[in-house]
């Protein structure tokens, strides 16, 4: 319709190739044409090969792409093809929505009984066709020189208008909710002795990965080399939490972070060690290696970051994980570890690996829920004012916060890559003055940061009415849910706790003239409120604002109501406080 969608012209077919056997899936009968208007009649124009070209993406992935020819605004395109594959673990999944709304969407695939899929359906949008017939066939097996005969399931799915999905604040990743679906080969049987476990289970994977020398097969050995370092690292401490905090902050100091995913080791924990440098995995898996030299129970858990997507707690489908942190168990406690991040600290993980579901492993792997629902942010805010005798109109005051931890974090990051004269200028909002700008526990990383100033606002009115914000630069000034509507969950990174104090004193020769009403709104049953609470003692007027939400995840049916309870919190916080002349 427009060109906006040129994009949709663009078209890439994902290969699988073995890198074992040098054989690859083929693309076979490919054809395309698009369709123009011109002087009232139909033109065709056939894409041609010398328009196809063939990228390498991986070891085990090539991308076959082509543009179609001739497209324009009104272009109608059309193209077909054939995969030819003799990989079955490689059935192709059907995506049915995307960025564009979609008339009909339909995928039909017929599997004989001899083959196994695990269907791994997500999205919200329901199937507006959904049958499985079935039916006899025979088919000649090349491995046993014979005919068999198999029941065939007949899929058929099929989704009318779907909408288009657009992303929007609070997402992991988009990926997460597109109407898709997906197959994972479980199990191959031509015969009951002949039965062939594919996708294995669980434990079975467990006892692999920790046999692997890429990832746990080191773990459990006696590592001698460390020694004499070790003895120096925990020369200081006596338990085995001191000695965790010891080995988990020379980590994180000495060993640098070259890469932010994955979860096998790129080179020996020993020459992570020496070389000082590594990759997440390879500093998370130095760090268990270094804990179990002192006897201390430490395993590797792997995860899917938020931008990654979720990953299915039940089957093993390894290719969906690509972090990996370090449990440690002392006396009963669990502590999460993460070495590989500058800005956080002992028993704290960056946001971005709080995505749900994870893996313990061990012999026989146990599931954790890493989740942002167990995950509070608390902050806190305290502004006192003074009027200015001289100058009515004005206030001079102190500025107390303590940010949450996550806010601490991009805090911490920002003055160390920006310096924090460039982060004090961000300070600066409004017609406001600070001075005197301090910071608390900058570089305690297992504690919040405190900002505090000076604060100057104001000027000296000559006006016979003021008007006061009393919410200052701490205000929500608009509704981060402006969608009418929404088909996700909203996926907040942390449980909400926001608390505002004001104490402002009023004007000398000024009364109040309007405050704004007290109020407390919840949200659905429990699960969040919000409260405004104002009132004037003598010549002092006291606020205090407290947002708080039980959990970061709401579900779409959710979503008005969340929108609805932010439009309240903005449009009340933007409410003033009138002070008039006395006469």
């Amino acid at each position: 319709l427009n060109k906006n969608a040129f994009d949709l012209a663009k078209v890439e077919i994902p290969l699988y190739v073995s890198s074992s056997s040098n054989s690859e899936e083929a693309v076979e009968k490919l054809r395309g044409s698009t369709y123009n208007l011109v002087d009232g009649k139909v033109v065709e124009t056939k894409l041609s090969s010398d328009a196809i070209f063939k990228d390498n993406y991986n070891k085990n992935h090539v991308v076959k792409k082509f543009s179609m020819p001739a497209v324009k605004e009104g272009s109608i395109i059309e193209y077909s093809y054939t995969i030819n594959s003799d990989f079955l673990f490689n059935l192709q999944p059907w995506v049915f929505q995307g960025n564009y709304p979609r008339v009909w969407s339909e995928y039909k695939v017929s599997i004989p009984e001899f083959f196994e899929y695990v269907q791994l359906f997500q999205g919200y949008v329901k199937y507006d066709i959904n049958e499985h017939p079935t039916r006899y066939a025979t088919f000649s097996v090349r491995s046993y020189g014979n005919i068999l005969s198999s029941t065939v399931t007949d899929h058929r799915w099929v989704m009318k208008n779907v909408p288009a999905l657009t992303e929007e604040k609070y997402i992991s990743t988009l990926g997460n909710y597109i109407a898709k679906i997906e197959f994972q080969l479980s199990g191959i049987n031509f015969s009951n002795e002949t039965y062939q476990n594919v996708m294995g289970n669980w434990k079975t994977v467990g006892e692999k990965l920790l046999e692997n020398e890429n990832f746990g097969n080191g773990l459990e050995k006696n590592n001698n080399w460390l020694d004499k370092e070790i003895k120096k690292i925990t020369a200081n401490a006596f338990t085995p939490l001191q000695k965790t905090r010891a080995i988990y902050y020379y980590v994180k100091n000495n060993i640098k972070c070259t890469d932010t995913k994955g979860m096998m080791l790129s080179k020996p924990v020993k020459d992570v060690f020496k070389n000082n440098s590594g990759s997440v995995a390879d500093v998370n898996l130095l760090l268990i290696t270094m804990l179990r030299h002192e006897n201390i129970n430490a395993e590797p858990v792997i995860l899917s970051t938020r931008n990654n997507g979720l990953a299915n707690e039940f089957y093993p489908l390894m290719q969906q994980y690509n972090y990996v942190i370090c449990l440690a168990v002392i006396d009963n406690e669990l502590f999460y570890l993460d070495a590989s991040q500058p800005y956080i600290g002992f028993n704290h993980l960056p946001a971005n690996t709080y995505n749900g579901a994870a893996k313990i492993i061990t012999a026989n792997p146990e599931a954790v829920y890493i989740s942002t629902d167990n995950l509070p942010e608390i902050k806190k805010t305290n502004i006192l004012l003074f009027a200015d005798e001289k100058a009515p109109g004005k206030w001079d005051g102190t500025f107390i916060s303590q940010l949450g931890y996550d806010e601490s974090t991009n805090v911490r990051e920002k003055i160390s890559t920006k310096g924090k004269p460039a982060f004090e200028k961000e300070l600066i909002r409004g017609d406001y003055k600070i001075s005197e700008i301090k910071f608390e526990s900058l570089d305690s990383l297992e504690k919040p940061i405190s900002i505090n100033y000076n604060l100057t606002m104001g000027d000296d009115s000559k006006s016979d009415i003021i008007y006061f914000s009393p919410m200052l630069m701490e205000s929500h000034t608009t509704n981060p849910f402006q969608s009418a509507d929404r088909r996700y969950p909203v996926e907040m990174p942390y449980k909400t706790d926001e608390t505002y104090y004001l104490n402002i004193e009023i004007p000398d020769k000024y009364e109040v003239d309007e405050l704004p009403a007290q109020t407390r709104v919840n949200l659905n049953d429990g699960e969040g409120y919000f409260e405004y609470l104002i009132t004037k003692s003598g010549n002092e007027i006291n606020l205090r604002s407290h947002i708080k939400l039980e959990k970061a995840t709401f579900l779409p049916e959710d979503y008005q109501a969340l929108r609805n309870f932010y439009g309240f919190i903005v449009k009340k916080q933007s409410e003033q406080i009138v002070f008039k002349k006395k006469k």
